[in-house]
């Protein structure tokens, strides 16, 4: 999978788990908050609860820890009217031996919780996108080619995710490797050296080669 790894060849990283929690409430007249139900209140609760959630996982040898981060948020309508719906997204990063279901079965716990105290409370919780996270035996004959045509003996795990895991559950063994700094990525002023693109066609038909011959 040709990404920006700055020609470095990677074998694993962490999958990704996009998701978005929505509370909903009841709208009314801003001057009579009482007839209403607020979202935005019932997400404050809701987050109030994630503050504490700490996600189930085991540190990976290669690839560490797993992640979390609530990125966007968003409520209301009006100034004069009381909202009733309010939205967040949540950027979860997974380690190979994380099961995406099990996380949104913890949240939705949390929301049965809320219940409990707040009969008014309401929410669901749906998957924006998920990707499986990746690791290729970097033991594997294929691994060993790739190395051996690129003239590189080293491979490492990475944070960021790809979509390598698409291909890898059709039984194929992923290594990414490409031209472009990975600090660049995703920036205003993202760019790759015309060195460096000359220089990926020659590592690119060296694979090419290698693995046709």
């Amino acid at each position: 999978i040709p990404e920006p790894t700055d020609f470095e060849i990677i074998t694993a990283h962490r999958g990704m788990l996009w998701l978005k929690v929505t509370t909903k409430g009841k709208a009314a007249h801003g001057s009579a908050p009482h007839l209403g139900v607020n979202a935005i209140s019932s997400m404050k609760s809701f987050l109030g609860e994630l503050e504490n959630y700490e996600i189930a996982f085991e540190p990976h040898e290669l690839l560490g820890n797993s992640s979390m981060s609530i990125n966007t948020i968003s409520g209301g309508k009006e100034i004069n009217v009381v909202p009733d719906k309010c939205s967040i997204t949540i950027d979860i990063r997974t380690l190979p031996a994380q099961n995406h279901q099990d996380i949104i079965a913890d949240f939705e716990k949390i929301f049965a919780k809320l219940k409990r105290k707040n009969s008014q409370f309401d929410a669901q919780v749906s998957i924006v996108r998920e990707v499986e996270a990746l690791e290729t035996d970097c033991r594997c004959d294929f691994v060993r080619d790739f190395c051996s045509a690129v003239g590189i003996s080293e491979t490492r795990a990475v944070g960021f995710t790809t979509d390598g895991p698409y291909f890898a559950s059709l039984g194929a063994p992923v290594v990414i490797f490409g031209p472009g700094k990975p600090e660049l990525a995703h920036k205003p002023d993202e760019y790759i050296d015309i060195a460096d693109v000359e220089k990926a066609v020659e590592y690119y038909k060296n694979i090419i080669l290698k693995f046709l011959s």
